[in-house]
């Protein structure tokens, strides 16, 4: 089970049962209140979860974050939190923006191969657009004639392209 699809189903459930902590005051050593702040968002099965919420952010500075916010946006920034901190956990240097600077590294490479890719298949293009039809007149060099430039039906680039293809 996910830890927002956890999230959701103690949070439907409304706070800890009675006689039951939630992983935050289990971890303080305190009873739980019925209006536990962080019963709905750190149930006692995941005691994991919060245990690298409170080393990272603190028990008070997330529950006065929780509390700040309105209800229907307190599971999202409890599951934020909980994924943050456990990225923080594993690279203390880095944490999440690790991950998103690798991501946005590999998007970079991609765009680059793609526009690698394009202006290949514009070159091909070009070059079979330029093709000489039968009975097209070819210089001594077998290129095609400078009249046809001269009559606007391959521009320079075209050519240039042309001549790049050939040589190759």
């Amino acid at each position: 089970m996910s830890t927002s699809a956890n999230t959701e189903a103690v949070a439907d459930a409304g706070s800890a049962s009675p006689g039951r902590r939630c992983a935050a005051c289990k971890n303080q050593r305190r009873k739980c209140a019925p209006d536990c702040i962080l019963a709905p968002y750190f149930p006692a099965s995941d005691p994991q979860r919060y245990a690298c919420v409170q080393r990272v952010f603190g028990a008070s500075n997330v529950a006065r974050l929780l509390q700040s916010l309105p209800v229907q946006e307190r599971a999202k920034a409890a599951d934020t939190m909980a994924m943050e901190a456990q990225r923080r956990v594993e690279d203390p240097v880095y944490g999440c923006a690790g991950i998103v600077g690798s991501l946005q590294g590999e998007i970079r490479a991609v765009q680059c191969e793609l526009a690698r890719t394009q202006a290949q298949i514009a070159v091909h293009a070009a070059a079979a657009r330029a093709r000489p039809a039968v009975g097209a007149r070819l210089n001594r060099h077998g290129h095609l004639c400078s009249s046809r430039v001269a009559r606007g039906q391959l521009n320079r680039k075209e050519v240039t392209a042309i001549l790049k293809v050939e040589s190759t």
